[in-house]
């Protein structure tokens, strides 16, 4: 690799840090020892001193720790953040000890330390640690990125990519990279909770199978060493969910990850986490119920409310999400009523972008439903359609549902036709799933199917433009 002005500089810095760590081992510190106690959190000794007036003094001694941010006017002042954000430390150049001088000439921003002392407010209201003492628990030998704004510097990339690519560095500089990853992981804890408050239970279906069915997508396909074959990652949870709900679980769910061999694009990546869930004895309007309630339990609990925006369009949960079929739609927009492949080509050609606020989409072509029950109305379905919705929010499809097929003859008549397909070179058609015909052929109720985007609906509220923002380690190509 070609050394830059960055890389040479990086390289002379590590090595002045590789010096500091050895001359810390022959004071007999060890700068990466085996645990540490802490007796407070930062948030916990603000929430514990939200009454000390400012300039006040404490007589509590607390111990604190983390990574070294910053510090200022030789060591005076550090700037250490724990997961729950940052305390001052303060020592006193004219006072500290022959022990401190020494240790802090051999610190560096970025360092992780321990930290004793008595707690006080300053007369500008910051809550400060005065040190006593500090411990060393892991001394880092690469400095952390700086971004130079005129004469300021301060921790940052500048470089998007190597935000995604050494993403544990983002998360140290960038504040708010930490925080949509939090709000995810409450996010998916909410969905939890409230479809396990409906009833619903989670059952974890294998990755890896003999078929790559339940979705429209190519697959990756990797090698059994044992079994001497081919397997695929799935591409879906849903028919082996469905299997569950053939074999007594009338409320079934699994949020997991999802691979399909596709492109990568600001809404895409070819690994992605969704949730499916299936509920026995309803059909697709109560999926849109369910849908839409859920979409509100957890906007509440992560936005606080039901309206925000996202990359500068409101959007607004608040009133009831609107419902209208695909031949609608696309007459409102070009004045024509069209069937089957046209009438999805119109759809996404001249509709989707347009559905900023959410919408459910309803009465799909049944030759790109091959999973879903044939319309209830004898008009509809004459015409060729089925009960299935897709939810838009900001032109993007969020959620995908069906009245599930449970005729097992309709089933197996479709699969046929996926695989007539498949042999005529769409890499994409459904394969032929034996087994499932079988499962179908013991009976599943009257079954309402659906399945929800994790990652594009924590962009929505998070705020992220690309869906690499809300995966904490999006695919990337390799640099060699």
């Amino acid at each position: 690799m070609v050394k830059t002005e960055d890389n040479i500089e990086s390289s002379n810095l590590r090595e002045q840090r590789l010096s500091k760590l050895e001359k810390i081992e022959q004071s007999g510190i060890d700068p990466y020892p085996y645990e540490f106690q802490r007796s407070h959190t930062s948030e916990q000794l603000r929430e514990k001193f939200s009454a000390l007036p400012d300039g006040e003094k404490s007589d509590f001694i607390a111990t604190a720790c983390g990574r070294v941010h910053n510090q200022r006017n030789d060591w005076m002042f550090i700037d250490l953040y724990d997961e729950d954000g940052k305390l001052q430390l303060f020592s006193d150049v004219d006072t500290r000890s022959e022990e401190l001088k020494s240790l802090f000439h051999l610190l560096d921003k970025g360092d992780y330390i321990g930290a004793t002392g008595l707690i006080r407010r300053t007369p500008r209201g910051e809550l400060t640690l005065d040190v006593q003492s500090v411990t060393v628990l892991a001394k880092s030998l690469q400095p952390l990125p700086e971004i130079i704004e005129g004469k300021r510097r301060r921790l940052g990339i500048a470089d998007v990519e190597t935000r995604y690519r050494q993403r544990y560095i983002d998360l140290i500089v960038n504040p708010e990279s930490k925080e949509r990853l939090r709000k995810r992981a409450l996010m998916i804890h909410e969905i939890r909770n409230f479809l396990n408050n409906q009833g619903f239970i989670e059952i974890e279906t294998p990755i890896l199978g003999t078929e790559a069915g339940g979705a429209a997508a190519k697959p990756f396909v990797t090698h059994h060493n044992a079994l001497g074959m081919d397997m695929y990652l799935r591409i879906a949870t849903e028919l082996h969910l469905k299997r569950l709900s053939v074999g007594g679980f009338e409320r079934v769910y699994e949020i997991g990850r999802i691979f399909r061999n596709e492109g990568i694009s600001i809404k895409h990546n070819p690994e992605f986490t969704s949730i499916e869930l299936y509920q026995a004895y309803t059909d697709v309007f109560g999926m849109m119920d369910l849908t839409e309630n859920l979409l509100r339990h957890v906007c509440l609990k992560i936005v606080g409310k039901l309206d925000f925006e996202y990359q500068g369009e409101p959007i607004n949960f608040t009133e009831p999400f609107q419902r209208i079929s695909m031949q609608d739609a696309v007459e409102k927009v070009t004045g024509k009523r069209l069937s089957g492949i046209a009438l999805n080509d119109a759809f996404e050609e001249h509709v989707e972008a347009t559905l900023i606020q959410p919408t459910f989409i309803y009465d799909y072509p049944l030759e790109i439903s091959p999973l879903a029950k044939k319309h209830r109305d004898p008009e509809l379905r004459a015409q060729g359609f089925v009960e299935r919705f897709e939810l838009f929010i900001y032109g993007r499809e969020t959620a995908n549902a069906f009245s599930e097929l449970t005729d097992p003859r309709d089933q197996r008549e479709r699969f046929l036709e996926q695989a007539k397909q498949k042999e005529a070179g769409n890499e994409e058609a459904h394969v032929f799933d034996a087994d499932f015909i079988t499962a179908l052929e013991y009976g599943l109720p009257p079954t309402g199917g659906m399945g929800l985007g994790i990652d594009r609906l924590a962009m929505f509220l998070t705020d992220a433009a690309s869906i690499r923002d809300v995966i904490a380690f999006p695919t990337m190509k390799p640099l060699h």
